[in-house]
Parts: structure tokens; sequence; C-alpha cells
């Protein structure tokens, strides 16, 4: 209503010219209201550009006392540069299903011939070489994991492993090795995996249940050795013989043939 009081004084002020009528001056008012929001409208914005501006330079400038940067949450069991390393056992288990049982590594020597622990120790040259317990239903198996590199099967057998050579014996052959089955794989390398009833021998204090071995040669003279036992029976044993071998065949080749078990390349 202001608009309209300054808009009848103006028109008392110019008495003698033709008289403004009510319609006039509302109208005029309206204009007057119409110019000052869209003044009003144009300051504010003009604010809110400003303070967009400042906070941006703001950000530019790095300001971390206040800011914050949004991340990706990790997937649950990320590894993390806090997290702990794995376990070898942990390791191991990651490429097994998860029905083969609790697995443990373990150190077979102390545990057969009773040898103190920090004797039967052995010197490892693959990732995941070892001695793991498997436990299952009550019972105790084992998988033994064995990488050796030119250099070691040289020291032991005088020779390097030969991939030409033939582990399976010939039809009608005397041999514990059961289910043998050679198999020449695309790189050249050699994988043979057998079953072994592991016969008792007078003299031994340490009787092996049935397991099932496997053998991986590299045409550098290298070999990898996986033997997967139902347990053992001895005053050390920890438990009564399992079933069947905690890993299977199948699972054996895929560890085997996998590059989880073999040392990285220089």
């Amino acid at each position: 209503m202001n608009d309209v009081h300054e808009l009848l004084g103006r028109a008392a002020d110019d008495a003698g010219t033709p008289a403004l009528s009510t319609g006039t001056v509302y109208a005029r008012a309206a204009r007057i209201r119409r110019r000052r929001r869209a003044l009003v409208s144009a300051a504010a914005l003009t604010v809110v550009a400003a303070g967009a501006l400042t906070v941006a330079r703001a950000g530019e400038q790095g300001d971390t006392a206040h800011s914050s940067v949004a991340t990706t949450p990790r997937p649950s069991g990320f590894p993390t540069s806090s997290a702990p390393a794995l376990t070898k056992a942990e390791r191991l288990a990651a490429l097994l299903p998860p029905d083969v049982g609790k697995i443990e590594q373990v150190l077979l020597l102390a545990l057969t011939k009773q040898i103190p622990p920090e004797q039967a120790k052995e010197t490892y040259l693959g990732p995941l070489d070892g001695q793991y317990a498997f436990r299952e239903d009550g019972g105790v198996g084992y998988l033994v994991l064995n990488y050796e590199d030119r250099e070691a099967v040289t020291a032991k057998e005088g020779r390097p492993a030969d991939p030409d050579a033939d582990l399976c014996p010939e039809p009608g052959q005397e041999t514990s090795r059961t289910e043998c089955v050679r198999e020449v794989l695309p790189d050249g390398r050699v994988l043979t995996l057998w079953n072994s009833a592991m016969p008792f021998r007078g003299g031994d204090d340490v009787r092996w249940g049935p397991e099932l071995t496997g053998q991986l040669v590299q045409r550098d003279g290298s070999r990898f050795l996986v033997r997967s036992s139902t347990g053992f029976e001895s005053t050390g044993t920890q438990g009564p013989l399992l079933d069947a071998p905690p890993v299977s065949r199948e699972q054996l080749k895929a560890l085997l043939t996998g590059p989880e078990v073999l040392p990285e390349k220089p």
C-alpha cells in the first residue's frame, strides 16, 4: 500500500493536470512492486554465486580441517594395509572348497617321531609348502606340499627331474601305485596322479593310511610334490583316519596346476 500512497501524493502535487483514476494508480503500484522484486532476486543470486565461488576456492587451497572425501567402501573381507597377513593355512583354505574341514599347519616329524618342534622345522621354497592337518567328522588327515627346484632335485637324486619319465607302473608290474594317470599339459609340464594303499612295513612304528599322491614336473627340471593322506596311526596320532583323502583327485589337480603353489619367477 505504500506504493499507492506515493502515487496518490504525486497526483495531489500535480493538481491541475488530468486526474489519475484509481485503476491507473493501482496498476502503476503493481509495476513498481514487480521491478523491486526483480532487483531483490538478482541481488540474492549474486550473493549465492559469490558464496559458491568462495567455497570452491577454499577447497582448491586444501582446507583439510573441514573437508571430507567420499570413498567407496571396501567389500567385506578385503585385505587392508592395517589387516594382519593371512597364514599359510588360511591361504591354502582359500584355494579349496569349504567342505574339506578345518585346516591347521603342523610338523609331522614332531608328531610321528616326537622330535622337538624347533628341531623338526624344514626349509621350504614354495609359498604354500608345508604340512597341514585336516580335521573332519572327528578324523584327521594330512596334506603335504613340497616344491623342489632343479638344484634341490639334483642334490637328492643326482639329476634334475625328467618330464619325459613315466611314473605309472607298466601293466602287470607289482607296485603300490594304483589308478595312476599321467597327463602332459599344454605348456609341456607333466602331471601324474596316483593312489597308494601305503602297506604296513615291519619295523615302522608309524602306519600311514591310504593316500592320493601327485607330482608335477616342469621343463626346467623342478618338481612339485603333494600327498593327500587319510592320516596315520602311532603314539603321536591326532585322531582316527579319514574315510578318504582330505583333498580329492580333482582338487589336487587344480592345486598342483595353479600358480599359487609355485614360487614367483625372478
